[in-house]
């Protein structure tokens, strides 16, 4: 196998998991509104189509590493982010600088990638998309063990066929898949991939879309080095945006450090990013040829961008003004890397404006929009982690699907130290913020900020996304459904605010201190004021906060202290 296979390989997975995406989703058996691990997948394995466009190399060493680089970064929910481990793994896994692969080289390179998988989860699962890629594994172990000069697409056939084999024997593995009748969903979506690769290794086809699906809304650009957003009010120091990209010389001996302090004397919003390849520099300035020269020494240049922000400024302006066009979201504006001059900032993700304000009030700098059902790339935290100036940046995913794409960027961020804090929850990442202390060093606010959060009760009223079954009782799709800390529970079907009500009645004790109710996007002033009465006629002697989050899938998110 050449890149331009590996390349084809790839492209054809990506269609493939894209097409049955949808399928995938329908897997899920809880309930309640997620990620989706068919969309999170595809978005993943997509997020490497884009860079492959760009790539003309017919060696495989070099193609994999552009996969494994674009998928880490595009990487969205866990399951995304096993795939983006395992095809890392992979890469990481051939010959250094090889132009071509064989199967033994392929074998062994797909078992770096499900080690890798492992490693990353802290209490690996068998039944899950783990056990899938293992046995996959195995099954080609042993197929070049017995054959000498097995051929990479037979020996990818026979990883496929111990995929499919182990994806059946799922529900045999986790009592809750046979309960509801399915195999698991991550494990179905590497399935789906690895047939799309056959395809290519076998007859030599892409499988296409089908339906003509667009992947638009599915790949974002490397957003890390996107030009400057115009702020109609903010104060632009130096005029250039410059952006360019060095093929390090190996003979020059100076460190990329020595560049980054170079650039600060001549500008401001210092970016140097490296690895053993390239160089990639974003700076503001008033002599962008300077900072030009300053990079030729460390080797050819390979891209270049200069923009004038005080025109650009201007312009925007001027549309603004004149109401040609509308401002966009406040979520699609690119970030601008920011130079780590504080001591401590922080990131939060969090949906809905409400809530995306009280986590900007107790001072996070950066709230990256996302949540249940819209799991973040690794590459949108990313880039709100180089946005936020701090020395140390504390990340709050609040969600648990979102912890293993935020603890990606942690190896990806090499001059600032970053934190991921693992609240799985809303008011576990707002509890956590509460107790944080500016007298505390990093490390000693870090466990203060994870006892606060073990400390809070997540109480959510939501609707059930599909039919299921819990215990002996039967649930519809749309009916309301409650999570008390995650466990799934029936307090009302009908009534969102009786749900709520009951929930809390449920979650509360004689030691109940405070609750805070947030209510969401689909809930009436009315409707929210009427839960907090109950609450208070209820609980007189407790602390009882209403808050307007605009949340979208929550009725009602409750912290209980």
């Amino acid at each position: 196998m050449n890149g331009i296979i590996l390349k084809n390989a790839v492209i054809s997975g990506a269609n493939n998991i894209t097409s049955a995406k949808s399928k995938v989703d329908d897997l899920n058996i809880f309930p309640v509104p997620d990620g989706d691990t068919g969309t999170n997948m595809s978005m993943t394995v997509n997020s490497a189509v884009r860079e492959l466009e760009k790539v003309d190399d017919d060696s495989i060493y070099n193609v994999a590493k552009c996969i494994a680089s674009a998928m880490l970064r595009g990487a969205r929910g866990n399951s995304g982010v096993i795939t983006s481990l395992l095809f890392r793994g992979f890469s990481k896994g051939l010959p250094e600088n090889a132009d071509v692969a064989t199967a033994s080289d392929i074998v062994a390179a797909f078992k770096n990638g499900v080690d890798a998988a492992y490693g990353a989860v802290s209490a690996p699962t068998e039944g899950t998309i783990l056990t899938v890629a293992r046995e996959a594994y195995e099954a080609g172990k042993k197929f070049v063990d017995e054959n000498a000069v097995a051929s990479v697409s037979d020996a990818w056939q026979e990883m496929v066929n111990g995929a499919t084999a182990a994806l059946a024997k799922t529900p045999e593995m986790l009592p809750v898949l046979k309960k509801a009748g399915v195999v698991d969903a991550g494990g179905m979506g590497l399935c789906l991939i690895m047939e799309g690769i056959l395809s290519v290794l076998k007859d030599g086809v892409v499988i296409p879309l089908e339906n003509d699906l667009t992947l638009a809304d599915d790949i974002r650009e490397d957003v890390f080095f996107k030009k400057a957003a115009a702020q109609f009010d903010a104060e632009i120091n130096f005029t250039y945006c410059t952006e360019f990209i060095v093929s390090r010389d190996q003979s020059c001996k100076s460190e990329p450090i020595e560049l980054r302090a170079y650039l600060e004397t001549i500008g401001d919003c210092v970016v140097v990013v490296d690895d053993d390849e390239i160089i990639k520099v974003h700076v503001h300035t008033e002599q962008p040829g300077n900072a030009l020269q300053a990079g030729l020494e460390y080797g050819s240049l390979l891209t270049v961008k200069i923009e004038n922000m005080k025109e650009q400024h201007k312009n925007a302006k001027l549309d603004a003004e004149q109401d040609t066009k509308p401002e966009p979201p406040a979520n699609n504006v690119p970030l601008e890397p920011s130079s780590p001059d504080k001591e401590v900032g922080f990131v939060a993700v969090a949906a809905g404006q409400g809530v995306s304000e009280l986590f900007s009030d107790l001072g996070c700098s950066q709230i990256v929009s996302g949540g249940q059902s819209m799991n973040p790339s690794t590459d949108e935290i990313y880039e709100a982690v180089m946005a936020t100036g701090a020395k140390t940046v504390f990340v709050l995913p609040n969600n648990k699907n979102i912890i293993m794409a935020a603890q990606q960027v942690v190896p990806m961020v090499s001059d600032r130290k970053v934190v991921v804090l693992p609240t799985r929850t809303i008011p576990q990442g707002l509890s956590a913020m509460l107790s944080y202390d500016p007298e505390l060093n990093p490390d000693s606010n870090r466990q203060l900020m994870l006892d606060a959060a073990a400390n809070v009760s997540t109480g959510q009223v939501t609707f059930a996304a599909r039919n299921s079954e819990f215990g002996s009782t039967k649930i519809k799709e749309g009916e309301i459904i409650s999570l008390d800390n995650g466990k799934l529970t029936i307090t009302d079907r009908e009534d969102p605010v009786r749900a709520a009500y009951k929930l809390i009645k449920n979650m509360t004790d004689k030691d109940t201190s405070f609750i805070t109710i947030i209510y969401g996007a689909d809930v009436s002033t009315e409707d929210a004021e009427r839960c907090f009465d109950m609450v208070q006629s209820k609980f007189s002697g407790v602390d009882i906060t209403l808050v307007n989050g605009g949340q979208p899938v929550y009725y009602f998110i409750i912290s209980i202290e």
